[in-house]
């Protein structure tokens, strides 16, 4: 998918586990696993927001379009 997901580094940048930002966007630990891991096929934007919010940062900071990839 040439859509990849960098939460696991900006989670390790801000130093929070999967537990505190689970707690942070009130999203359960399976589903912010599945995001994490990059087996989402989506994601709402409130939910972006909230990681977003609790991360401090942008949502290019945690999607990144690599060109050429495939699934």
């Amino acid at each position: 998918m040439p859509i990849v997901v960098n939460l696991d580094v900006m989670m390790a940048k801000r130093k929070m586990s999967l537990n505190e930002l689970s707690e942070k966007v009130d999203l359960t630990l399976a589903n912010l696993s599945i995001l994490k891991t990059g087996k989402a096929k989506a994601v709402r934007f409130s939910t972006l927001e909230a990681i977003c919010k609790a991360l401090d940062c942008q949502p290019g900071d945690i999607l990144e379009f690599v060109k050429g990839e495939a699934e």
